[in-house]
């Protein structure tokens, strides 16, 4: 199908493409199966939050392989899944080559992220996974202040964002979009054992990045996460150090210093993130 490719790989998986750019990696045989480091990182913050296996509804914007929906009914079977992926074809052509388990409850919505999110029932969801691009840049309308706001009504009070953000060293674009994070969920009130307790310091954020990505040695993905209620970053940093790639977490203070000076982006500047180098050569590790 013009655009769209199945490569086939030694780990006995299968790359979604799409005009290029590679969306999914997907291994129908074992769900669990999890090639993409982001990816990886997405199903850590879920194992550090809902350890399972009882199911959890998940709301996915972006769909391509619909990867994370198999691994989440391989890991919590049941579980209600809503994928918002707007293009039918790609999901009809991922339906035919790469068929999903029996007895799932995903349900593709073939909406955009936006209208689709604008769309769910209030605390609806224990988790929002954003993990969508076009032409190979995640859009500009799922990273502003607006956005989050939306997601932060979808989510129950235990439920969190997990969104994929790439981006250059440096990370001008990661900053900003943290700091839009931080003004949606960086205050929140609790009980605690000393009583009624209000947080300022960043302790629903969170951001997990491979080790030199981290050290800003390369263009790459960061997963940002933000929650109604403090992340358990030592859990993140267990869960995420039973994956193979050697990878970081940052939340709370130390997250806000290493991204201080960003600006919440707002629908009125909003901007897709940045261009990714060309890989050449791909392969699926």
């Amino acid at each position: 199908m013009a655009g769209i490719e199945f490569v086939p790989d030694e780990h006995g998986g299968v790359t979604v493409m799409r005009d290029g750019h590679p969306q999914s990696h997907v291994d129908v045989a074992d769900p669990e199966h999890l090639v993409f480091e982001y990816v990886q990182h997405m199903a850590a913050a879920i194992d550090a939050t809902f350890p399972g296996p009882d199911p959890i509804g998940v709301t996915h914007v972006g769909g391509a392989g619909l990867t994370l929906p198999r691994w989440v009914q391989a890991t919590r079977p049941g579980s209600p899944q809503i994928v918002l992926e707007p293009d039918e074809r790609l999901t009809a052509a991922v339906r035919e080559e790469l068929p999903l388990p029996r007895g799932h409850r995903i349900r593709v919505r073939p909406q955009l992220g936006r209208a689709g999110v604008a769309a769910l029932k209030d605390a609806s969801a224990h988790v929002v996974l954003v993990d969508a691009f076009d032409e190979g840049r995640v859009p500009a309308d799922l990273q502003t202040v607006e956005f989050f706001a939306e997601v932060a009504r979808v989510l129950r009070p235990d439920g969190f964002l997990a969104m994929n953000c790439p981006d250059e060293p440096g990370w001008r674009h990661v900053k900003d979009v943290v700091a839009g994070l931080l003004a949606v969920f960086g205050t929140f009130r609790g009980l605690t054992a000393d009583g009624l307790r209000t947080s300022t310091n960043g302790e629903g954020v969170a951001l997990v990045a491979m080790r030199d990505v981290m050290k800003g040695r390369r263009y790459g993905n960061t997963l940002l996460l933000a929650s109604h209620r403090p992340i358990d970053a030592d859990e993140l940093r267990r869960q995420v150090g039973r994956w193979p790639f050697p990878s970081g977490v940052l939340a709370g203070a130390a997250l806000t210093r290493r991204t201080n000076g960003g600006t919440p982006i707002t629908d009125g500047d909003s901007r897709p993130s940045p261009v990714a180098p060309d890989p050449g050569t791909w392969r699926a590790r």
